[in-house]
């Protein structure tokens, strides 16, 4: 009996030993657990990853853009009625940030018939006479000139004929021109002169830029309205006695802004998808 509680006491101090090593087992998982949380701490070089995303093209893009039209007014002037418009004309080219040039063309009429006709003689000899390699270092050009018969006058025609080496290279494809006029009478030609020049541009790929009717000047009905869809006009009357109005001059003030202005689109647009 005695040997009995001996080995019943043996067997169940065995079990309360297993026991406990089976409660203790846990404990080295836990240890490990808290060890491998260590490489979890954030890294060190997290905050110099900004400067990493700062773009480097910031610059020379705000400098192409900037970057302002160049235009050339080129007129023709025996009184002085186109000259008035011209003067217009650059002023608003200029106030649409446009970098602008006026030239003259050159004249084709001796001096007597110039004298017969009471033209001045100085009235644009200040200004440089336009050549065809003048042409291609703008970007448009507005050319004003009085009509002859509806159509270009003789000095403007001579001009473009001289233009027929940059026609064979191409060389004033993708450029921009206008016109603004002067006539004697009031059906004197205002848009035929226009409609007439038009072919000069299209043969050259040159892309005209009419004005339309968002001048209110050119929709007066109470009153003589000069110009056009095609560009701005005046009247001299047959002795050059008549002078621009206020509306004429507004029309090609207004011209010259909006020409500007849509060169400028195109001139900063190209610089901007070729960056």
């Amino acid at each position: 009996m005695s040997k009995l509680l001996k080995r019943l006491s043996t067997s169940l101090k065995g079990k309360k030993t297993d026991t406990t090593t089976t409660a203790q087992a846990p404990e080295p998982a836990s240890t490990s657990s808290a060890t491998t949380s260590t490489p979890a701490a954030p890294p060190t070089t997290e905050p110099a990853q900004p400067t990493s995303t700062l773009p480097t093209t910031t610059t020379p893009t705000t400098t192409t853009m900037s970057s302002a039209p160049k235009i050339a007014i080129v007129i023709h002037s025996l009184w002085g009625h186109v000259k008035q418009l011209a003067d217009k004309v650059e002023a608003g080219a200029k106030a649409a940030g446009a970098d602008v040039t006026v030239y003259r063309f050159s004249e084709t009429l001796p001096d007597e018939v110039l004298t017969k006709m009471h033209a001045p003689k100085d009235l644009l000899s200040h200004l440089p006479e336009i050549t065809a390699a003048d042409l291609t270092k703008y970007d448009g050009f507005l050319f004003g000139f009085g009509t002859r018969y509806g159509r270009t006058p003789a000095q403007v025609s001579t001009f473009f004929d001289t233009t027929g080496g940059l026609w064979a290279s191409g060389g004033l494809v993708g450029k921009f021109g206008g016109i603004f006029t002067s006539t004697a009478s009031q059906h004197g030609g205002q848009e035929t002169t226009a409609l007439t020049t038009i072919p000069f541009f299209a043969h050259h790929g040159i892309t005209f830029v009419p004005i339309g009717y968002q001048f209110p000047q050119l929709l007066a009905t109470d009153k003589v309205a000069n110009g056009s869809a095609y560009g701005a006009a005046t009247l001299s009357g047959g002795d050059g006695s008549v002078q621009p109005t206020e509306g004429d001059l507004a029309v090609a003030e207004g011209q010259g802004k909006y020409f500007a202005t849509t060169v400028g689109h195109f001139v900063r647009g190209k610089a901007a998808a070729s960056a």
